[in-house]
């Protein structure tokens, strides 16, 4: 089962957040059929999302979206997590398969390109809180740590990963985020720098068997942890329901909906999240064309 961990050095100078997101991104897989440079694009934000939904959201109708916009071929990127790490997302190119980088790795900054990652947290206000950075590689986790520096001045370090199979399924996805709070000196972060050098990739450690629990104290080798005993299990859910498909065809309004009634007779809208599929008689429609008018 998927897991999500949290941790706080004794000292309150490291926040620690790790997660195995296996099933969670294989399941984003079969949904939109990714190819295997789409699968680790997608699988990364949605991981990162869970993550950073889990350690920035406090109450349930909380929600943060991240959007990766670039101008290569896999086009735009969603993720959308809630303080549960309950994550939805997709992409608007599921059939991309580059060759492997010079790393040897799964090409996905090549296939996102140049671009900017926006990030949109949304708290219950008036008004969402966004914040937008260029990416720098289009590797995802290395523009999450670019956004927490420049956007909200945290000292950030993100890793993500996504290990895909010969036959197209994820054997392991999962990541970390390790942020250093005011109280870090220069040693601590110097030596959490050291560490982290030296880890092997996290989909290896997953791979091998470690839990997110493992994880979280091999990325903290050294220093002494507090565990949060609040485990999360991340999951890939989607909000869908034929009630918020009719109120979004009530929002495009009377006129689009007689004009749907008129040339169609009935509609079918697809969620772009879990590719469910919500049909609308003529009779349907036409009580939602009262309720536009």
């Amino acid at each position: 089962m998927d897991e999500l961990v949290r941790g706080t050095s004794a000292d309150g100078a490291i926040r620690v957040y790790s997660a195995v997101t296996t099933a969670l991104v294989n399941r984003g897989r079969q949904i939109h059929h990714t190819y295997p440079t789409a699968t680790a694009a997608l699988g990364r934000l949605l991981t990162g999302a869970a993550i950073m939904g889990a350690a920035g959201l406090k109450n349930e109708t909380d929600s943060i979206t991240l959007q990766i916009k670039g101008d290569g071929e896999i086009g735009t990127v969603v993720a959308v997590s809630d303080s549960a790490a309950r994550v939805r997302g997709y992409v608007e190119n599921p059939f991309v398969d580059l060759p492997l980088n010079s790393n040897g790795k799964l090409d996905v900054g090549g296939a996102v390109g140049e671009g900017y990652l926006s990030v949109v947290r949304d708290l219950g206000m008036r008004e969402p809180y966004i914040g937008q950075i260029p990416l720098v590689s289009g590797e995802i986790a290395e523009d999450l740590t670019y956004y927490f520096a420049k956007s909200e001045q945290i000292p950030t370090c993100m890793a993500l990963g996504v290990l895909v199979d010969t036959d197209g399924s994820v054997l392991a996805a999962g990541g970390f985020m390790i942020q250093l709070m005011p109280e870090a000196g220069e040693e601590t972060a110097e030596a959490i720098e050291k560490t982290v050098s030296e880890l092997p990739p996290v989909t290896e450690m997953i791979n091998g068997g470690m839990t997110a629990e493992d994880i979280l104290f091999r990325v903290t080798d050294g220093f002494s942890m507090l565990m949060d005993n609040n485990k999360i299990n991340p999951e890939y859910k989607c909000t869908c329901s034929k009630e918020r498909m009719e109120k979004a065809l009530i929002s495009i309004g009377a006129r689009e909906l007689r004009d749907m009634i008129e040339k169609q007779g009935e509609a079918e809208l697809t969620c772009r999240f879990c590719d469910n599929k919500y049909t609308f008689s003529r009779a349907e429609l036409e009580a939602l064309e009262k309720q536009a008018k």
